[in-house]
């Protein structure tokens, strides 16, 4: 299943510490965040749960490619 196309480059969150859950499928009505549409949607995906320890800002990955993600790591800039 190819996700739909919410645009390749990163979106910029200012997030606070805590467990965070971002989506990977794509599919999440709450972009950048997990809503569980992976499991509906039977995917074969799975939210990127992480810890995120200090405040400020955090770049998730749009584009899927990302060695690191859900950060982004500049991959959308590469040709695919």
């Amino acid at each position: 299943m190819t996700p739909p196309k919410h645009g390749t480059g990163p979106i910029c969150v200012n997030e606070t510490p805590g467990k965070k859950a971002y989506c990977t499928c794509g599919w999440s009505e709450k972009l950048p965040y997990c809503d569980g549409a992976h499991k509906r949607l039977e995917t074969g995906c799975h939210s990127a749960k992480v810890e995120i320890t200090q405040p400020g800002e955090v770049w998730i990955c749009q584009c899927h490619r990302s060695a690191t993600m859900p950060f982004c790591d500049g991959t959308h800039e590469r040709p695919a």
